[in-house]
């Protein structure tokens, strides 16, 4: 039985390393990629080829104390396209409250059943690294079936009702600023949101995956995905969840639409507008 994910771990720690014994990040980025690519997250059976391609960067920016550290967490997901040699991006995160205890010679533990563990500090680093997994797992997942990625949602949302407490420890509660994990999984969960799994879907099964054999099709189910997409934002304005999603996404979908008709370029500039923002002007100068 295959684990289901490959991923990359790498931790940068210019920032300390005057202040830290060299081999503690060395160990720590060792067993982080242990834990992440060893371990069965999922009931499933994956090929080699089927495992999930995915990176964590980890930036420590301060010690707190001593084993106790100050970061921020990237945490970057890719899928393959069908019957191509393109990979596209699904999820695209930055977390900048990430604060963990690691000492030489600690285990790397996580148990889902008891997600605080014994330490709080220690048991933050496995339980943010779980939750990403989860939603990494899930979204994956949601691309190839329609609300294929609910089993692990579930579980990540399990990550955050049970997510360990204590001083310094932030992200797991809906008032820890305005972009959470709490937020974020609830974005994923909540049956007002349940339009985003259609998206997830269209846009990557119905749409990406069925480019090579039929474009015009294609190219329609990403512009109906990228319009519902819309929908949700309208009916849910301080979404996390669609910001997220289209994170990396510019270059990839103005290269779709960079040919298509005008009435199809309008729509998606229209659409653009209201679900990305920051790179509307890129849009406009791509397409208009």
């Amino acid at each position: 039985m295959s684990q289901e994910l490959s991923a990359t771990v790498s931790i940068q720690s210019s920032k300390v390393d005057n202040q830290v014994d060299p081999k503690t990040f060395v160990q720590l980025q060792t067993q982080l990629k242990d834990f992440i690519n060893q371990r069965k997250w999922t009931a499933e059976t994956f090929g080699n080829e089927e495992k999930i391609d995915c990176s964590f960067y980890i930036t420590i920016e301060s010690v707190l104390s001593p084993g106790v550290y100050d970061a921020k967490l990237s945490v970057v997901s890719n899928r393959p396209v069908y019957n191509s040699n393109y990979t596209t991006p699904v999820l695209n995160m930055q977390d900048a409250n990430f604060t963990f205890k690691f000492q030489l010679s600690q285990p790397i533990e996580f148990n889902e059943n008891k997600v605080q563990g014994t330490d709080p500090l220690e048991a933050n680093l496995t339980a943010t690294l779980a939750y990403y997994i989860y939603v990494i797992i899930g979204l994956d997942y949601d691309s190839y079936a329609l609300n294929g990625g609910a089993p692990y949602f579930a579980k990540a949302l399990n990550v955050v009702y049970n997510a360990p407490e204590g001083s310094g420890i932030n992200g797991w509660k809906s008032y820890d600023g305005q972009r959470n994990r709490f937020i974020f999984i609830d974005n994923l969960t909540k049956s007002s949101m349940d339009k985003i799994h259609e998206v997830m879907y269209s846009y990557y099964r119905e749409g990406l995956d069925q480019m090579s054999d039929k474009f015009e099709v294609a190219r329609g189910a990403i512009l109906n995905a990228l319009m519902t997409m819309q929908e949700v934002q309208e009916a849910n304005t301080n979404t996390m969840v669609v910001p997220i999603l289209l994170q990396g996404k510019y270059t990839e979908i103005s290269g779709i639409f960079v040919n298509a008709n005008k009435s199809m370029k309008k729509q998606l500039v229209s659409t653009m507008s209201i679900i990305d923002v920051a790179n509307l002007n890129k849009y406009k100068e791509k397409l208009e």
